[in-house]
């Protein structure tokens, strides 16, 4: 199994639609930004799914605009116009390098067991008393 560096999507996404690496960075960052929470391949569940191509475009915008290379000339050397990527599109790409494929947040839920006593907590079933919200937040200040 291999953890592919969000650079290594840049580059590829570069190479696919146009731009430099740095153009896509920040979108492959995001949706690799888990691994701060999670070291190891389970981190994509929380960004590597259909809900995670959403958050993107929340996040990013519809699409990303990048100066594309159209040709050359000698008079004025490169011709560039700019064109627009759907962020969609490079969310998309992303986790399907890394799956194969593109889940559903399902795809990940399915797999946690419902009545185990390991995830009971996730029902609200356990609660720990954390006392009297009024009193904490009605309380005067003496600032």
């Amino acid at each position: 199994m291999r953890l592919i560096n969000s650079w290594y999507h840049a580059v590829s996404a570069s190479h696919k639609w146009g731009g430099t690496p740095e153009d896509y960075l920040p979108i492959e960052e995001f949706i690799d930004s888990s691994k701060k929470t999670f070291g190891d391949f389970r981190h994509r569940a929380m960004y590597h799914h259909t809900l995670g191509v959403y958050l993107c475009e929340d996040l990013f915008g519809k699409t990303i605009s990048l100066e594309k290379a159209v040709g050359r000339s000698k008079e004025y050397g490169d011709i560039t116009k700019t064109v627009q990527i759907p962020v969609r599109l490079i969310a998309e790409r992303h986790i399907v390098e890394d799956l194969g494929f593109l889940p559903s947040p399902e795809h990940y839920l399915k797999n946690i067991p419902f009545d185990s006593d390991e995830t009971r907590w996730m029902s609200g079933a356990i609660r720990k008393e954390v006392g009297n919200f009024n009193d904490i937040f009605n309380k005067e200040s003496n600032v």
